[in-house]
């Protein structure tokens, strides 16, 4: 099959409607990840490197971070790892010739898209000042601009280091390392956009910022809450887990505004059962109004505390805090305000609760549906109340589970990336490596784009990500992206980010997961870590896609050497040319890698220790769990308004987009479509079909417009819309952030429809 890229651009705002599925994988994934797969790589390729994916002796895939189990199918991956996997050992090549040949503004008015479509790109390449085009450099050269720029700074707070969650371990140790060896805690990262929120209110409650249980624990659990998550478009492995629990008899309630397939019904196509009859996974569907879960956690924990014998009183008394105050304000909780709240109807709130009694182990996931509201951090901290109440954390089969969406974003914040290190952590790494951390706090991804936007900040450093798509406000992102004075990205794909840029630009390309890395003479490997806290080792199996890549330890020990000079005495030399090396440092100042080296070349790698869940010890400023009370809030909707979700298509990962359909919801060949419940739409006089701007609404006045949206009647939450992001990331404007930890607030907008 053909591996050339697309040329043309094809239509994205003329998408044609099916029914929605109401089931997820089966044949038709497997078909379909086969089609994408031999497009891309060809079918000798595709087989070589699918097989690799996921195993003990492969490479972690690219996409999603959600964790193996310690016995593994031969084919250990999901329709949307694949297609990640695919897009990174493409056939498909971004030569220097393409770059001669298209101007950056030709370039910067393709799709997203188009660009991602072209393939691996081979060489670095520099875009001068004043010049229309990028063109070739060598690294030494790109690494002596990089240093011109960085050293040229009036402070080391004017640049920017920003870390998408595909870097690796090394990796993101050495660019933490380097960042503040030069002087600065600018160490944005992709958490600041999705799970900041969920890592804000489990260090207050728990003490650890991480989700306290296992793949094991899934399997035990005896009742299951999905909130605020998609697993069967973004975690779809996560589908084998559930119905794991529910062949063991767990119970499963999906709390959501929209029906998604993957939870209706999972055709498992690793069995024969599976792909022709599947499992239905749900037993419970609250078709939640946007914004409404901490209301309904609430009004449970009322319910919870008024059933005798339902409180875990020796829990509470030994392990907790702040119960009485928390207490007070959840007997508080109202039936008709949670209604109101929810959307939901009385007999599924009590239903829920006999499903919560009936449970003495239960587990709460959740992803971004939970994490970018206003109110997203005491929305969680409420999900923590209510399983501290049964004492359903440090019990197998229990716990919170933040479902992280890239692979090794958690990793890149244990390894240090993080603009607010803990004191302990910067004492460790300063007694390593000789150097002084600076102490001040630095900027996360909306503050650094106001410090570019105001001219704070001057060099933005970006170690993969697609950060101009993947950013709130796009119209002042992308004005704040170009008045920098340099910008680079270390990518492996073209993106939008490479062509909106600052007065010069680089773009260095780098090592897949799916390639070889090989540093003096020896093949080296990766770590990453998974959504559960499991570390292990990635080796990628593919001949580089050009000889000129390096590697990302190599480009941060070059750069750092570059920048530095003689008088830095880390060993940049030797990280770069030696993995072990990093490893052996990052035990000695990050606590649980002890015998970094020996314990990761264990078949499946290791368990990092987790407090609450291993000792039900909790690290926190009182030594205890703590119980929190805060206000219920909730969006309030004007008349003739809707609160809008963003959310990604089945053929879509972050930013990356594979393909124009979005399968389980019958939507084909377009993106610019807002799914709106029928009986809304004929209130608002918007049939079927119809096309609509999308202006959303804020409490300050402002406004945002993204034009040109097909409406597609859909069975939402009354009063909730959905669409794609990041065409709708124009409408939430940068100071739109949850409180606490500054994420953006995608998940309920305020809109109205307006006819254009």
């Amino acid at each position: 099959m053909a591996t050339e890229p697309p040329t043309g651009d094809p239509v994205q705002d003329a998408p044609r409607v099916e029914a929605a599925r109401h089931s997820a994988a089966g044949l038709p994934a497997v078909a379909h990840t086969l089609r994408v797969a031999q497009r891309q790589m060809g079918l000798r390729r595709t087989a070589r490197t699918l097989l690799k994916v996921n195993q003990k002796d492969g490479f972690d895939c690219p996409g999603c971070a959600w964790p193996e189990g310690d016995e593994r199918h031969t084919a250990e991956f999901c329709e949307n790892g694949a297609k990640a996997v695919a897009e990174e050992a493409t056939l498909r090549r971004v030569t220097p010739g393409f770059f001669a040949a298209h101007p950056v503004a030709g370039l910067a008015g393709r799709s997203g898209y188009w660009l991602g479509q072209q393939g691996r790109i081979t060489q670095p390449v520099y875009l001068p000042e004043g010049a229309d085009r990028y063109e070739p450099v060598t690294w030494d050269r790109a690494f002596g601009i990089i240093a011109e720029e960085l050293t040229a700074l009036a402070s080391p707070d004017e640049a920017l280091f920003y870390t998408s969650g595909r870097t690796s371990n090394e990796a993101a140790f050495l660019l933490q390392l380097f960042a503040r060896e030069f002087g600065t805690n600018n160490l944005p990262d992709c958490s600041n956009m999705c799970h900041e929120s969920s890592g804000s209110a489990l260090t207050e409650t728990i003490g650890i910022g991480k989700g306290s249980v296992s793949l094991e624990d899934l399997h035990r659990a005896d009742l299951i809450i999905v909130a605020g998550q998609n697993p069967g478009t973004n975690h779809p492995r996560m589908l084998s887990a559930l119905e794991r629990a529910k062949s063991a008899g767990a119970k499963i309630i999906s709390v959501n505004p929209l029906p998604e397939a993957g939870l209706e019904r999972f055709k498992n196509p690793q069995t024969a059962r599976g792909m022709l009859k599947g499992t239905a996974l749900t037993d419970l569907f609250l078709q939640i109004r946007l914004g409404g879960d901490q209301a309904l956690f609430r009004l449970l924990n009322k319910l919870i505390i008024e059933t005798e014998g339902a409180v875990d009183t020796a829990f509470v008394d030994g392990h907790t805090h702040g119960y009485e105050e928390f207490a007070r304000a959840a007997r508080a909780a109202d039936w008709d305000e949670t209604l109101t709240a929810t959307g939901l109807d009385r007999t599924a709130i009590e239903q829920a609760l006999a499903l919560v009694l009936a449970s003495k182990r239960t587990i709460v996931c959740w992803a971004m549906g939970l994490t970018q509201h206003k109110h997203s951090v005491p929305t969680i901290r409420e999900v923590v109340n209510f399983l501290l109440l049964r004492g359903n954390i440090g019990r197998p089969g229990a716990g919170v589970c933040p479902v992280r969406g890239h692979s090794n974003v958690q990793g890149d914040r244990t390894m240090g990336i993080f603009e607010r290190p803990a004191p302990a952590f910067l004492d460790a790494l300063d007694k390593e490596f000789g150097i002084t951390s600076p102490r001040h706090h630095g900027y996360d991804v909306v503050r650094s784009i106001q410090a570019l936007r105001d001219g704070d900040a001057k060099v933005f450093f970006a170690m993969g990500g697609n950060f101009v798509a993947a950013a709130p406000d796009t119209d002042v992102t992308e004005a704040a992206m170009r008045k920098a004075r340099l910008t680079v990205h270390v990518s492996t794909k073209l993106n939008r980010s490479h062509v909106v840029t600052g007065t010069r630009a680089l773009i260095l390309p780098t090592l897949g997961r799916t390639d070889k890395d090989v540093q003096a003479g020896r093949r080296q490997v990766v770590t990453v870590e998974d959504s559960m806290g499991t570390v292990h080792a990635s080796r990628g199996n593919l001949t580089p896609a050009s000889p000129h890549l390096l590697s990302e330890p190599a480009i941060v020990a070059r750069l750092a050497r570059a920048v530095l000079g003689p008088a830095s005495t880390t060993p940049w030399e030797e990280f770069g040319r030696d993995y072990a090396a990093i490893r052996d440092r990052i035990a000695r100042v990050v606590p649980g890698f002890e015998d970094f080296n020996t314990r990761v070349a264990a078949p499946g790698g290791f368990a990092l220790p987790h407090a609450p869940r291993d000792e039900r010890r909790f690290p926190t400023a009182t030594g205890k769990a703590n119980f929190t009370a805060a206000p219920v809030e909730y969006p309030r909707l004007p008349e003739g308004r809707l609160l809008l979700q963003t959310l990604r298509s089945h053929d879509q990962y972050n930013t990356t987009v594979y393909g124009l359909d979005d399968r389980y919801r019958g939507i084909k060949n377009g993106r610019r479509v807002v799914l709106v419940n029928p009986d809304d739409a004929r209130a608002l006089g918007l049939a079927d079909g119809a096309y609509t701007d999308l202006v959303s609404e804020w409490h300050d006045g402002t406004e945002r417009r993204a034009p040109g949206f097909r409406v597609v009647h859909y069975p939402t939450a009354r009063g909730c819309a959905a669409a794609y992001y990041p065409e709708t990331n124009v409408l939430v404007p940068l100071d739109a952030t949850a409180d606490t930890s500054n994420t953006p607030a995608g998940k309920s907008v305020v809109i109205r429809l307006e006819t254009p």
